[in-house]
């Protein structure tokens, strides 16, 4: 599926080292950052973040697909391959279901060292409505062999990673392929999906980090190992060193973030607000699990105290919080934290690790009060 690229060489990124200084921004992430794009943090107001504004990463480059001609395969260990088009697709029993979906690199520019990849603060983040057809339909329709293990997919989309020019390719285990919830999405927020968001078909895997919603899908491939490439092996890895395998990034970790009160300073973000009664609010989720509790402090994470909860969106999806502050003149530093349904509070400081991924660490927003 993949192949080398023997004799091309591509230029050197910084020290060669894969990680960048802290005060430096290299070209390259420049380049990555305006190609793809964070969630204003004032989208958090919306219940359903509209289309444009949902956080996007496009791996490689938008394949051009011609949806007529498009067909998905379902093949490998199943005991009738199926070629399906997208009218095929559509006609099958279909559910809606809004879904917060992160990147898994969420916060990566505030590691230190920090990986030269895209440089998320802590905007990577949407949450939309999606509408396509369960994947257990089609995987039980084309039958799976007894054998099976993994369901591996491959998107449309092909670039060059680690000198491997490659397809974006991911894999589920069968339980988890399964689950009711997971979808071939062909509909975003009521409409089509736009080319940048996987047109004219994805996967969409209520829970997990983004990476495993393989856009623009190609094919699916049942197989009796466990599939070992790039996208699943040499990235997305909790791993301390390039030299180690570390452990698979899956779901989604707790996380709560802020609206930024009052208005902004044009270059710091920072915020000023006048004194008085100023309600806070934000949303919280928690991948598979429930967001229990919420915590805001106004002295940069010192003292807490408990926000009130709204009701999630969907069981799929964030929950609004709020929290009634008396600010004071002066500078200070607010904070939010959410703790979830297994007790898991979202650290003061992240855990480092070599790809900067599952940042959860607590927001941090300064704020000038007159």
């Amino acid at each position: 599926m993949d192949r080398k690229t023997p004799g091309r060489r591509f230029r050197t990124i910084g020290d060669g080292s894969g990680f960048g200084r802290d005060d430096t921004l290299y070209p390259e992430e420049l380049q990555l950052a305006l190609r793809n794009r964070g969630m204003p943090l004032e989208g958090l107001r919306y219940r359903i973040t509209p289309s444009g504004i949902h956080y996007l990463l496009v791996h490689y480059d938008i394949p051009e697909v011609d949806a007529n001609a498009w067909r998905l395969a379902v093949g490998g260990l199943v005991a009738t391959p199926l070629h399906l088009t997208l009218d095929d697709i559509r006609q099958r029993p279909g559910r809606t279901l809004a879904v917060t979906m992160e990147c898994a690199g969420n916060g990566r520019a505030l590691s230190s060292p920090r990986r030269i990849s895209q440089p998320w603060l802590v905007e990577a983040i949407g949450t939309a409505e999606w509408t396509g057809t369960p994947l257990r339909g089609v995987l039980e329709e084309a039958g799976l062999a007894r054998q099976a293990v993994e369901v591996v997919f491959t998107g449309l989309d092909e670039g060059v990673e680690g000198n491997v020019v490659q397809r974006y390719q991911r894999s589920l285990a069968v339980g988890e392929a399964l689950r009711d919830e997971v979808l071939l999405a062909y509909e975003m927020n009521g409409l089509p999906l736009e080319p940048q968001h996987g047109y004219p078909l994805r996967l969409l895997v209520p829970g997990w980090y983004g990476m495993a919603s393989v856009k623009w899908l190609d094919r699916i491939e049942v197989t009796a190992e466990p599939f070992h490439g790039f996208q699943m092996m040499r990235v997305y890895r909790y791993a301390q060193s390039a030299d180690e395998l570390g452990e698979p990034v899956t779901l989604i970790r707790v996380r709560a973030l802020m609206i930024p009160p009052g208005i902004p300073d044009f270059m710091t973000r920072t915020r000023l607000l006048r004194a008085g009664r100023v309600m806070l609010a934000g949303r919280a989720w928690a991948g598979r699990l429930a967001v229990a509790r919420v915590e805001v402090s106004a002295d940069g994470g010192a003292t807490w105290s408990d926000a009130r909860l709204g009701d999630p969106v969907s069981p799929h999806a964030w929950r609004e919080w709020t929290f009634e502050w008396d600010a004071q003149p002066g500078s200070c530093t607010l904070c939010v934290r959410a703790t979830d349904s297994a007790g898991n509070v979202q650290p003061a400081e992240q855990e480092w690790n070599s790809g900067g991924y599952g940042n959860n660490s607590v927001q941090r927003v300064d704020v000038i009060v007159e």
